[in-house]
């Protein structure tokens, strides 16, 4: 193996999945920069790396360095210094502190402020109280000194060792001393094969108890992000044994460990849990149970007398009139159906209906989009179900069965978005004489979390379901509405129509040039003909991340044609720029901000290291090391748009996008346009979305558990 000593230019892309990264490092005896490719995590510009490998031939890229080992250091050059410092590891220092730091004091900078960091006022713009800042953060800084040299020493990043010691403080040798595989599970962006790696560098055997473990909760873990709430026993063996590379009798035996430890749970046929989704199965079924007991309160009113007596009284369609009978006289029901059948005016119908009986009716839905929009149709607040329960950082739901929320009817829109462990949560806070009504999409793409329970509630038989499937005259003459509907039958889609229609489709073979069509939509046609904002109104939606026309592509060019601005902040491989579109990836209880929240960048500060995105008028800071939570949003998967609406969706679906071409992709796709859809790409991909309803089943026990516990 060769060995390559460089200083980090520039970070070129980042995998915050596995790490995979490509960057450029100015190395001495080479007069171009280098390029190093390999998994190395969050590298900090202006790191000095020393990395063992050998060269390689990219067909696309050129010349790059493959490599396998490395070691980060702190650099001693003043430009090296100067990167360093201004990488955003201390905090108080951007790129032009940084600079007027370094050119102060030089190749003595690093020795000031380990030992005269006073002297930082000596600097021009840095008065006394910046100094105190920069001084307790790079205090801070040489605290976590030993712990980097540690980590990396093992193949781990300058960003990396910082989460690990502010999870773990001075612990932090001890603790990945001890049980490395402790990461994945406590630390944000370490998952089991970065711990793994980091364990075999510390000489654990792959027999290791700690690892199988580990092994075994990854499994289970991958599964549950796949849906599944549990894991056959003879699946997760056979996995077990491909990750982890031993025989399947020390993966037997782990099993049994993780089961007498009471780390997973056995149930029914050979299932095998972990614990959260196995007690969250088993209360929401006995939870449903307890509030289908005995008759509804509302049981013997005069439904068609509330409605009359209704201002502006609608005439209703049989169906309506039916879910309206269901919901007054049930203690639990779901009302279901696709666009244009009625949903909303007959959820309105029956808060109506309820409010006039002076029943006090909640309404929650489970994303910020989902309940605003909820809001807006029925003209009364609307609250997510973490507001609603009151979720409190570090202490969890203040309601809770203790002290449950007051109200008499509950009703919760978009719920084909709820997972297992969420509807636990809910409905656990309610009394067992509330009405809970779940409003739904069943046709639509399941949770983005485990389980299935729309689905699985309507699958056990007990609870009263409406389905709403006649398309309303006023709704028939949207080609959005006839096509979502053509589609969840398995008709192809009409692809062309009369004038002034909502429904457009470019055909386009070839993938390569779908994104420039993308552009052009975005940044003059769509924007000039309907006057909207080609950032706010315009939403790509992809079936997948990866490949020309996956989201992730779309969003580097999207960024550069839409919104090319000066003011930037480079993070991993992406910028983010002031007025960016971006999307939270994961739940923020602190920030108040969930996975899948869309928001815009309104501020950004590069000196600090800083962005400031607005979320429906709540602006949150984030600081350098939280970065890696939030993502461009120009365009987004399909998954992540559930619950949401869009005035414009701009659909691209090629046969590059194979795996994901199923029919209830593409419905949900179509559905989320508000006024007008473009479906760009092959005919033959469309062909294939509607013909694939093959859903795959997730493992889950709801269903039967709820027909259980009712019928015992």
């Amino acid at each position: 193996m060769e060995i390559i000593r460089g200083l980090v230019e520039r970070v070129t892309y980042l995998n915050e999945e596995n790490g995979y990264t490509v960057i450029k490092v100015k190395a001495k005896g080479f007069q171009d920069l280098v390029t190093l490719v390999g998994i190395m995590g969050n590298i900090n510009v202006g790191s000095v790396l020393e990395v063992k490998g050998n060269w390689k031939v990219d067909p696309q890229y050129g010349k790059q360095f493959q490599v396998i080992e490395f070691q980060e250091k702190i650099p001693a050059s003043r430009r090296g210094i100067e990167k360093y410092l201004g990488s955003g590891l201390i905090h108080g220092v951007g790129p032009v502190n940084a600079k007027r730091i370094v050119g102060h004091f030089g190749e003595t900078t690093i020795q000031v402020l380990d030992e005269e960091p006073e002297r930082l006022m000596e600097v021009e713009g840095i008065g006394k109280k910046r100094a105190v800042t920069i001084q307790k953060a790079w205090e801070a800084q040489k605290d976590i000194k030993n712990v980097m040299l540690f980590l990396q020493s093992h193949g781990v990043s300058t960003a990396y060792a910082v989460k690990i010691y502010k999870t773990y403080g001075n612990e932090s040798i001890p603790i990945v001393s001890e049980n490395p595989y402790r990461l994945a599970e406590d630390i944000w962006g370490i998952g089991f094969k970065t711990a793994d790696k980091i364990a075999k560098h510390m000489g654990f055997e792959n027999d290791s108890p700690n690892r199988v473990n580990a092994g075994l909760e990854y499994v289970l873990a991958e599964l549950s992000g796949e849906g599944h709430c549990y894991a056959r026993k003879q699946q997760l063996t056979e996995a077990a044994v491909s990750i982890l590379e031993i025989d399947e009798e020390l993966v037997e035996k782990g099993i049994l460990r993780m089961l007498e430890a009471g780390k997973i749970i056995n149930d029914l046929e050979d299932s095998i849990y972990l614990p959260v989704f196995y007690y969250s199965e088993v209360k929401v079924a006995r939870k449903i149970a307890n509030l289908m007991e005995g008759p509804s309160r509302y049981g013997q009113i005069d439904v068609e007398k509330q409605l009359k007596e209704q201002k502006h009284s609608i005439k209703y369609h049989d169906i309506q009139i039916k879910a309206i009978h269901k919901a007054i006289g049930s203690k639990m029901m779901v009302l279901t159906g696709g666009p244009g059948t009625g949903k909303t005016t007959t959820t309105l119908a029956i808060i109506k209906t309820f409010e006039q009986l002076k029943a006090k009716v909640m309404l929650c839905a489970p994303t910020g989009r989902a309940a605003k929009r909820l809001s807006e149709t029925t003209r009364r607040e609307a609250k997510t179900i973490h507001r609603m329960l009151e979720f409190k950082p570090g202490e969890g739901f203040k309601k809770n069965q203790d002290h449950p929320l007051n109200c008499d009817v509950l009703i919760v829109d978009e719920a084909s978005m709820l997972d297992i462990v969420l509807t636990n949560n809910l409905i656990r806070a309610l009394k067992n004489d509330t009405v809970l009504i779940f409003v739904g999409d069943v046709d639509q793409l399941p949770s983005v979390g485990p389980g299935n329970v729309l689905k699985d509630i309507i699958a056990s038989g007990c609870i009263p379901v409406v389905k709403l499937e006649r398309i309303f005259r006023q709704a028939r003459g949207s080609l959005i509405i006839t096509n979502a509907h053509r589609i969840n039958q398995g008709d192809f889609p009409y692809l062309k129509g009369r004038r002034n229609r909502d429904f457009f489709y470019m055909e386009s073979d070839d993938p390569e040039e779908i994104p420039e069509k993308i552009v052009s939509l975005c940044n003059k046609r769509l924007p000039q003909y309907y006057g909207i904002d080609p950032i706010d109104d315009i939403q790509i939606l992809c079936p997948m991340q990866r490949g020309s026309t996956g989201a992730f592509q779309l969003n580097q060019l999207l960024q550069e044609r839409l919104n090319p601005q000066d003011k930037k902040i480079n993070y991993g491989g992406t910028q983010f720029r002031l007025q960016d579109k971006v999307m939270q990836i994961r739940n923020n209880y602190d920030k108040n901000v969930y996975n899948g929240d869309i928001g815009r960048v309104t501020g950004v500060d590069e000196v600090n290291r800083k962005i400031f995105v607005n979320f429906d008028g709540l602006v949150k800071e984030y600081q350098d090391s939280e970065m890696d939570e939030i993502v461009l949003a120009y365009a987004m998967t399909v998954h992540k748009s559930q619950g949401s609406e869009y005035p414009v969706v701009i659909a691209p679906l090629t046969t590059q996008h194979f795996m994901m071409l199923q029919r209830n992709l593409l419905y949900t796709c179509v559905t989320r346009a508000k006024k007008i859809l473009v479906l760009i790409g092959s005919k033959k991909a469309i062909a294939m979305a509607v013909k694939n309803n093959k859903v795959e089943d997730r493992n889950t026990w709801l269903a039967r558990r709820i027909e259980g516990f009712i019928n015992q």
